[in-house]
């Protein structure tokens, strides 16, 4: 577990607890996150700098006090493998507890990451307790986990906010070193189950053909009502440097521009962020 955000009004509809877990299989340029992108190797240079002590070496490993941190961030500021010391291996039953606290100011939990996917047994058990008392529940995924052959965890959630980077291969490759086959294959399987409450994809000028990616996602949606295209304006906040210098937001006439588009094929709900 990277981090449990009690409350979040961004991460689907109405109030909501964002689950975050850590690792991801993609590497995407524009990252806000890329501390969640892998699993700490206990090199032990974060420890000395905690200002707090809340991190510490035993056995060879870093073990992490969270009752002590006071999220300064110096730890994810130091690591340089794209890792984070601060997560919690933690049961559903245990997760389910935290949620709990918010009841009843909250709709329902969004998974996110890293790529909560990597941990479907976990998502199910989760889910299910959280159905038992009326609690909503989505998934923020790349793409990249084959939902089809899962019948049980979408029969237990809400729906799927899928992420779809770019839309040919090539781009796909360029923007996060990993194919997009299965991204697609989940775009229509979960619209077609209507399991899917929103794709998104983030605004790059000049990483990727922005235009066909919005063009082909909104052909693909445009006859699911329920489904909303939510298109992101990049933004360098968190983006790890080397990336961060090649790339550039885009204009707000760009971004409108955008959007127009999607509804002129037939998109009924278009949000800009």
């Amino acid at each position: 577990m990277n981090k449990i955000i009690p409350f979040s009004s961004v991460d689907g509809p109405g109030n909501r607890t964002s689950v975050f877990l850590q690792g991801c299989n993609f590497n995407c340029r524009y990252c806000h996150n890329p501390e969640t992108r892998k699993l700490c190797i206990n090199c032990g240079d974060c420890v000395p700098k905690c200002p707090v002590h809340a991190l510490s070496m035993v056995d060879g490993k870093v073990t992490f006090d969270y009752t002590k941190c006071v999220a300064c961030d110096t730890c994810i500021k130091t690591c340089t493998h794209d890792a984070s010391p601060r997560i919690r291996w933690m049961t559903p039953q245990e997760v389910f507890e935290e949620v709990k606290k918010q009841v009843p100011y909250i709709r329902g939990i969004t998974t996110s990451g890293g790529e909560c996917t990597f941990y479907p047994d976990f998502l199910r058990e989760l889910f299910k307790l959280c159905k038992e008392i009326g609690l909503g529940a989505l998934i923020d995924s790349n793409g990249s986990y084959d939902f089809s052959k899962d019948e049980e965890l979408l029969d237990v959630c809400d729906g799927v906010m899928l992420d779809v980077k770019s839309w040919t291969a090539e781009d796909h490759h360029k923007v996060v070193d990993f194919s997009n086959e299965m991204v697609l294959k989940n775009l229509d399987h979960l619209a077609e189950k209507h399991k899917l409450y929103e794709v998104r994809t983030v605004v790059v000028p000049g990483l990727f053909d922005v235009e066909k990616t919005i063009s082909e996602v909104s052909k693909h949606i445009k006859d699911y009502p329920e489904v909303r295209y939510k298109i992101i304006t990049y933004r360098p906040m968190g983006v790890r440097e080397k990336y961060a210098v090649e790339m550039n937001p885009p204009k707000k006439d760009y971004m409108n521009r955008l959007k127009e588009l999607a509804e002129s094929i037939g998109v009924k709900t278009v949000v800009l962020v």
